[in-house]
Order: C-alpha cells, then structure tokens, then sequence
C-alpha cells in the first residue's frame, strides 16, 4: 500500500468528508454501514496507508505491543509447542484491536527493558515472570500498561492471568491413584525441588500433586522427582529413567511435550503405554489428541490464555472501566489412551 496518498483524496473517491475518512480507519464516531463500506472500497481501491508516525505523533500511540519470554526458564519458546498458541491467541486478540505484536525473548537478570521505550511501545504481556532478580519492578518502573502471564506475582495491584495450575496437578495425579498407581514419577522440568518456588506454575503443579498422594495416603518419595528439560528430548531422558527405576507404574509430566517424548522413548525401551507405564501431561496442545497413543492430560485453553491477556492489556492502554486485574482460567482433566491400570 502506498502512503503517498492523502486523507482528501479518500474522502473525495468515496464521496464524504475527510472526517468520516477518520472515522472509519480509527472506529470512532458513528457511520452507517453503507458509507463504511464505501470508504474501505476506496481505502483499498487507491492503495492508502494511513502514517504510522503521524498516527503515533497525533494519538500518543504505536499501536505496539511487547510479548515478553524469558528463555532461560523450563520450556523455552522454541521447544514447548505452548508458546505457538498462546501467541496465536494474544496475536488474534491483538489484531481484532488493532496492535501489533512484538516478540521479545529476554534474561530476567540482564534485560533493561530498554526497548520499550525505543520502539514506543503501548504496553507488555510478560509471560512466566519471576519475583527474583528484580526484572518485575524494572518493567513497573517504565510506566507502561502490562499484564503477567503465568506469573504468580504477589502483588494484587498487577494484572494477571493464569490457570488454577494446583487443581490441574490435584486431577492428574488423583487420576492415576484411582486406576491403582502408587509408585508416581514427577517430571516438573530441568529444575531442583528447592528452586520450585521460582516457578509459580510449576510450584502449583507440584503442590497439586503432593496434596493427591497426602489425601490419598500415599507417601511421597523424593526419588521419583525427575529433571530434564522440558521438551521432547527431554522426555526421551525421562524414559531411559523410567526404564532403569524398574518400579514406577506411572508418571506425570508437566507438560505435554515431555509427555510425548516419554511416550515415545518407552517404546523404544520396548515397554508399552499404558500397559507398563502411564503416561499424563499437562496442557492439551493440538497434537496430544492425535498422537498414538492419544495423550491423557489436563487440559487448559492456550489460546483463549492468549486473548485474555490481550484483553487485559488493551482494557488498560484504552483506559476502560470495569476490567479485572486478574484472571483465573479453569482446567479439565481428559482421559485418553496413555493412562490405565498397573501391571
């Protein structure tokens, strides 16, 4: 599209005032559907593009948003299929609004969210956020709309949304002493059990599962605690464990994608699912339905995690009452293929 040419000559095409012009590209006013269409034929016919500077000199807006992923965390982007939908859901939520996203990994210990203020961003969604090291009251210092994602921060006056992570770990493993399991691996990630609580979502998960096996009377036994990353290859280590330790029935992961390369190095250890082990992850990705066997775990909507960040944030940026400052999505457990009685 060309940015040559003027506002004038839009509304001269479509037969209206450069106002109503304005109305349109920006959705304010009131204009009938008629002359909306109109103006977006005319709009599209001579190939304008409003400008972006004038835009941002004019409103005090970029229309930018930062998606913030620290990569030194369990499942970083590239390797958790997690993060490709929750974008997809912030980027569609971002689009119906009018934004556009910017993709931002960073290391909470270094990062001085120097950007922001370069590229004039209107606000952040800051994914998987941790109270140490001092990155949360850097992002808070720049003065700027944001929300937290998976985050856990303690502070009720931020936004927040995340998942009731300790009832999905509570399902999971309730699950599998219902089917008669009592020797449980853990697979939370590559992390130590002291360092859980870095991690809000996994410190939850983990609570969940602990609080199963203490109400089901089961003891909990440090040695079933599992670190690898959390990833498919990740999940293939896990497996050659499993098979060493002998007497695991059953294992829960903390993510579909180790949950799938569990699955898949049990195979090749020659031991079958659920016949010798169950397998559980958590998450629900798009592939977990459709592998074979179809992965048993707790289900969360990613997306719909996605669209309510964005609406959050945009509530903030837009200045609209009545918004909550945190938002608490459910889980579901759904019982597929992977998961059955011991032995």
């Amino acid at each position: 599209m060309k940015q040559d040419i003027r506002l004038s000559e839009v509304a001269r095409a479509a037969r209206v005032s450069i106002a109503t012009v304005s109305n349109v590209i920006n959705d304010k006013g009131r204009v009938s559907t008629a002359t909306e269409r109109r103006v977006r034929r005319a709009i599209e016919q001579l190939g304008y593009a409003p400008n972006l500077l004038a835009r941002i000199l004019k409103t005090n807006q970029s229309r930018l948003i930062g998606l913030v992923i620290p990569t030194a965390r369990p499942g970083r982007l590239q390797d958790n299929p997690f993060y490709w939908d929750l974008l997809a859901g912030i980027e569609e939520g971002a689009r119906d609004r009018d934004f556009h996203i910017i993709l931002a990994g960073i290391e909470e210990g270094d990062e001085t969210f120097a950007f922001v203020k370069e590229r004039q961003l209107d606000g952040l969604i800051y994914v998987g956020a941790s109270e140490e090291g001092g990155a949360v009251e850097r992002v808070l210092e720049l003065g700027v709309p944001c929300v937290f994602v998976d985050s856990y921060l303690r502070d009720a006056r931020l936004y927040q949304v995340c998942l009731d992570d300790r009832l999905g770990g509570l399902l999971a493993t309730q699950h599998l002493l219902e089917l008669g399991h009592r020797r449980i691996a853990v697979l939370p990630g590559d992390i130590a059990p002291e360092r859980l609580h870095r991690n809000g979502v996994l410190q939850e998960r983990w609570s969940g599962y602990r609080l199963a096996l203490e109400e089901a009377g089961v003891g909990y036994d440090p040695r079933l605690f599992m670190r690898y990353p959390t990833s498919m290859e990740g999940g293939l280590q896990a497996a050659a464990w499993l098979r060493e330790a002998g007497d695991v029935t059953a294992v829960f992961s903390f993510s579909d994608i180790s949950a799938m390369g569990i699955v898949k190095g049990l195979r090749q250890e020659g031991l079958g699912v659920p016949a010798d082990i169950s397998v559980i992850g958590f998450d629900d990705l798009c592939l977990s339905g459709y592998m074979s066997p179809a992965l048993t775990t707790v289900s969360q909507n990613i997306v719909q995690k996605g669209l309510a960040a964005i609406r959050l944030l945009v509530d903030q940026i837009e200045q609209e009452a009545g918004f909550s400052r945190k938002v608490v999505l459910p889980v579901e457990l759904k019982v597929r293929e992977t998961t059955g009685t011991p032995a």
